[in-house]
């Protein structure tokens, strides 16, 4: 009888321990699937910390947008919306783009940017911010090289919610999908947390090899305009710095940085970048100069060579020259960007009047590599979104 009693016990031990098991497998299971069904989104602004607000697509949970960001300051704001449509034009996700702008500056842009077609609408979201800098240090951050320009330095710590960005200059034209660009992040090693492209290819015509008084990345330092980060490492990330044997965060660095070699520098913001990665050159991906192709790439001959296998990917229009005569193909590429209307054949409404203008720039240097500037454009086109390839 007692022998029965035990192995009764037993068996009754063992069925409530199976059930135990079984209902916390099922719990498992449906948390998973919840986990699944309503996602994480991630880098998504709170409310409240904008000048004029975010207008959200709600398509899909999880965000799969491809951030963009802008310091727009002065006389920008056409520029600025031309570099914007450039990046609608040929990108395949959602753009959200982050536009640090002036505050007489914002209603500006949101009308403009609400004037667009309504078919053009869904492709991206925008939210515009105040130009903010450290209180203490507000005036001599703003005034350091261009008005506002240093602004990016501090987006790992205002954008607290963005896991990675794309930083550019308001000169910068698209003429490739932005997704081609985005997409190197995931080629991002485990050290690395942005990217930009050499300052220069020959170190003959070098600024930084001949000119710099402060330290600078590789051999020719790095240029900012177009600038990928990954800013949650940029958070994490404890940097090397010839201040002190202490590691410092990004927001610890950027002051005393400045204080240190505010009298060496010329192109502010960017060499402060480029003394923050000659410091932590494992930090740095590279990317090539078709990524960020300026007049210094042609006024002296071609010396951007990824560029004359693949052609020109981003344009960038420094020192002014989309303005004025002294580039006119770079000025000829804004032109037809900014006049192209929204649902027009691009072959016909954009590559074609391009084309034409850029046959009469042949005269100069940067006039007779002018054909690196359509070759992805007329790729682009093909492969652009519908709502841009409708025939009118």
């Amino acid at each position: 009888m007692r022998c029965y009693l035990h192995a009764l016990l037993i068996c009754i031990l063992l069925a409530v321990f199976s059930s135990l098991y079984v209902l916390n497998q099922l719990a498992s299971s449906l948390d998973a699937q919840d986990e699944r069904t309503l996602g994480k989104p991630q880098g998504v602004p709170q409310s409240g910390r904008h000048a004029t607000g975010e207008r959200l697509n709600t398509k899909t949970s999880k965000d799969e947008r491809m951030h963009l960001a802008v310091v727009a300051c002065g006389p920008r704001l056409e520029e600025t919306l031309v570099m914007l449509k450039s990046a609608v034009l040929f990108s395949t996700k959602l753009l959200h783009f982050h536009i640090f702008a002036e505050d007489h500056l914002h209603e500006s842009f949101k009308e403009a940017l609400d004037s667009w077609p309504a078919e053009i609408q869904p492709q991206f979201n925008t939210t515009t911010y105040p130009i903010t800098f450290p209180r203490d240090n507000a005036a001599e951050w703003k005034k350091l090289f261009k008005p506002c320009a240093s602004q990016r330095l501090f987006l790992p710590l205002i954008l607290k919610d963005v896991d990675s960005v794309l930083y550019v200059d308001t000169d910068i034209l698209f003429l490739n999908p932005v997704d081609e660009l985005w997409a190197l992040l995931s080629r991002f090693d485990a050290s690395q947390l942005a990217a930009m492209a050499p300052e220069h290819e020959e170190p003959r015509i070098g600024w930084y090899n001949r000119f710099a008084r402060h330290p600078y990345y590789g051999a020719t330092g790095v240029n900012s305009g177009v600038m990928l980060m990954n800013m949650t490492r940029i958070r994490e990330k404890r940097f090397k710095n010839d201040m002190t044997s202490v590691p410092l965060r990004w927001d610890e660095m950027l002051m005393p940085l400045l204080q240190k070699y505010k009298l060496n520098i010329t192109w502010g913001d960017q060499d402060l970048l480029n003394i923050i990665f000659h410091h932590n050159p494992e930090s740095l991906y590279v990317f090539p100069c078709l990524w960020n192709y300026r007049p210094d790439h042609c006024i002296y001959g071609s010396n951007c060579q990824p560029a004359e296998q693949e052609g020109v990917f981003i344009l960038h229009g420094n020192r002014g020259v989309y303005h004025d005569d002294k580039q006119p193909a770079f000025r000829a590429v804004y032109e037809a960007i900014q006049k192209y209307p929204f649902g027009e054949s691009m072959a016909r409404a954009l590559l074609l009047p391009l084309e034409a203008a850029l046959r009469t720039t042949k005269h100069t240097y940067c006039g007779r590599a002018s054909h690196l500037f359509t070759q992805r454009l007329q790729r682009s086109a093909r492969h652009s979104p519908p709502s841009h390839r409708q025939q009118r």
